[in-house]
């Protein structure tokens, strides 16, 4: 009987389960949301119960829509919104909170008092290739120790584990209480800001500083593991896991030193893959392992972590009413010739790189009783496009390579208003691949890898194939002049906060 690999991919707004054949063409895909919580201004949460409920009924229903079973399947992969932090009783299974989100901000304490150091925000760069910053998941394990109301005695007593969401999803699919697995992978760990880098495992002092007892944190394995995490489904190996942005880079087949994707989700990602070496970032990027396949030594990468790009479409959306589906969007803003002059920075969660400040706020500026809604729709996708680009000239900067396209995935690339203006405002190309929902595919790649179901890398480079390439159409002047406005507005939003 044929066989198939699948993976789950546990994101920031939702989850699927996709199942691939050989040629990495989709068999089955079943998707549901979940709940965002806001409890307070800047505290995002999920409900991990919620999310593990969600993945079981995907799973379902993407087997029972493509008439397979789990005996079709070879392997499961499980790729992850990164940096989402939870712990729980594994010997119940209940989280003793909700997860914190990756785009939570209740952390900014803790990491400025962490800053108070010679070394400052960069205090625990070396180690880990990561600034101090709200974004990862090492200081919100200490919140939860801190204000969780008996935590810090669990885990004391070997009664609280920590994971991000590729570890939870796991435990829970091989068994939970019952001998589930608690690991996570070396693209997982690096987002902790407790692992190091080069070691591939936890730093005992950076756990001093943060107060976080090791044995509360999953055993660290390759991406994609021979040896298996466990199974799921009766018999079927769980054998792959990557951080959702290492999983694109892996469906992407960026497997050469150089070669780069960007990832239009939720928030937008952009990683260059740099080999086997570490290379510390001096312009605002954060250094990160790419994949480990096996007992081959770990890849490692340059990223760009933007927070709020998709997102920004969907508060438009929920917030402010704008339209009903999210799609509609471009609708509006194909209504218009430009911005009007505006410009939209989505702040939200404070700047990511390359600024790294947690204190700047959203911001619109620019506004007159001329713009309309088109010119807020247009500007909100713009916006994704700047902040591509300020990334973009932080990797070259950094490594010195002078990209000569950009390939996109991610669920914003059938935007063709987007897309255009993206290739126009680098004056490079913009490459969609056929596959474009990469993320999911990686995770795949990394179980089937494990199995045997695919080869080699060459073998996920034959099924990469280019749907859609959009070429830069707008003059160099116009293109630097809008690039100015666009600096100036991030200016506008910056040192917002005040203690």
């Amino acid at each position: 009987m044929t066989k198939y690999v699948a993976a789950i991919d546990q994101g920031t707004t939702s989850t699927r389960f996709m199942i691939f054949d050989h040629a990495g063409g989709v068999v089955g895909l079943h998707q549901l949301e979940h709940q965002q919580l806001y409890p307070q201004p800047g505290w995002v949460e999920h409900d991990p119960l919620e999310v593990w409920a969600r993945t079981r009924a995907v799973m379902d229903a993407a087997l029972a829509q493509a008439g397979l079973t789990p005996a079709d399947l070879a392997a499961v992969g499980v790729t992850n919104q990164r940096e989402t932090a939870l712990v729980w009783n594994p010997k119940t299974g209940k989280p003793y909170y909700n997860a914190i989100v990756w785009q939570d901000t209740r952390t900014d304490k803790i990491c400025g008092e962490l800053a108070r150091h010679a070394a400052g925000q960069d205090r625990f760069r070396p180690q880990t290739g990561l600034p101090l910053a709200t974004y990862f998941s090492g200081p919100k394990i200490r919140w939860i120790l801190d204000h969780v109301p008996g935590v810090r005695q669990a885990a004391a007593h070997g009664e609280a584990v920590f994971g991000n969401m590729d570890t939870w999803v796991i435990w829970n699919l091989t068994g939970g209480p019952d001998g589930g697995a608690h690991i996570t992978d070396v693209t997982n760990a690096s987002r902790t800001l407790l692992m190091n880098l080069r070691a591939l495992d936890w730093d005992d002092d950076i756990l001093d500083a943060l107060g976080i007892p090791r044995a509360m944190l999953p055993a660290i394995r390759p991406s994609s593991d021979g040896e298996f995490y466990g199974y799921a489904l009766g018999k079927v190996p769980v054998c792959g896991d990557l951080g959702d942005q290492q999983a694109a880079l892996v469906g992407q087949t960026c497997f050469g030193v150089g070669e780069a994707k960007n990832t239009y989700g939720t928030g937008c990602f952009m990683l260059l893959n740099t080999g086997s070496q570490v290379v510390p970032s001096r312009h605002g990027l954060l250094t990160t392992v790419a994949y480990k396949l096996g007992a081959a030594p770990a890849v490692y990468a340059l990223e760009g972590s933007i927070a709020i790009t998709g997102a920004l479409v969907q508060w438009l959306r929920d917030n402010l009413g704008f339209f009903d589906f999210s799609r509609h969007v471009e609708d509006y803003a194909r209504s218009v010739p430009d911005s009007g002059g505006i410009y939209f920075v989505p702040a939200f969660s404070g700047l990511f790189a390359p600024y790294w400040q947690s204190d700047a706020r959203g911001v619109i500026v620019g506004l007159t009783r001329f713009i309309n809604k088109g010119h807020i729709c247009r500007a909100a996708l713009e916006a994704t496009a700047y902040q591509t680009r300020e990334v973009l000239d932080a990797m070259e900067q950094d490594s010195g390579v002078k990209l000569t396209s950009l390939k996109a995935d991610g669920g914003m690339v059938y935007n063709h208003t987007l897309m255009q203006f993206q290739a126009d405002i680098l004056g490079v190309p913009v490459v969609r691949p056929v596959v474009a929902e990469t993320t999911a595919l990686g995770a795949a790649y990394a179980a089937g890898l494990a199995v045997g179901y695919w080869r080699g890398l060459d073998d996920l480079r034959r099924n990469w194939q280019v749907d859609r390439t959009w070429q830069p159409a707008m003059e160099a002047a116009s293109r630097a002049k809008l690039y100015r406005g666009w600096k100036r507005a991030v200016e506008r939003a910056m040192h917002w906060v005040e203690e």
